[in-house]
């Protein structure tokens, strides 16, 4: 039997989902401050959690996906299972209009069926 790996999780995100992330156990973040090279910072942040083996989850916040989302593409086709990559809602509201068929479509993607809760 193959041990289990444990993985850590990342988030890239603005001060407070950051923090909020932090007190809950979070130690690999990274804080999207000002506006000047947003972008830059963003993917170079996503690349950095995507080359370190020890990263499974990597929690963005909706609104910088648009900065990554290349690369966001390029993990979801590679078929392997880490790591996951999650859209984590802003304080202010989504953009999507049905927040639980996204996340239930995510899911179904990711693992193959759905699950009723």
């Amino acid at each position: 039997m193959r041990p289990v790996r444990r993985f850590d999780m990342a988030v890239i995100g603005d001060e407070d989902l950051v923090n909020g992330l932090r007190l809950a156990g979070v130690s690999r973040y990274f804080v999207v401050e000002g506006d000047h090279s947003t972008g830059e910072d963003v993917r170079k942040a996503l690349g950095s959690f995507l080359d370190d083996p020890d990263v499974g989850i990597v929690a963005i916040q909706e609104d910088y996906v648009k900065y990554v989302e290349d690369l966001v593409a390029e993990v979801n086709q590679r078929g392997k299972m880490t790591p996951v990559i999650v859209e984590v809602p802003p304080k202010y509201g989504t953009g999507y209009t049905d927040v639980t068929k996204y996340y239930r479509e995510y899911i179904r993607r990711f693992i193959g069926f759905d699950i009723e809760i």
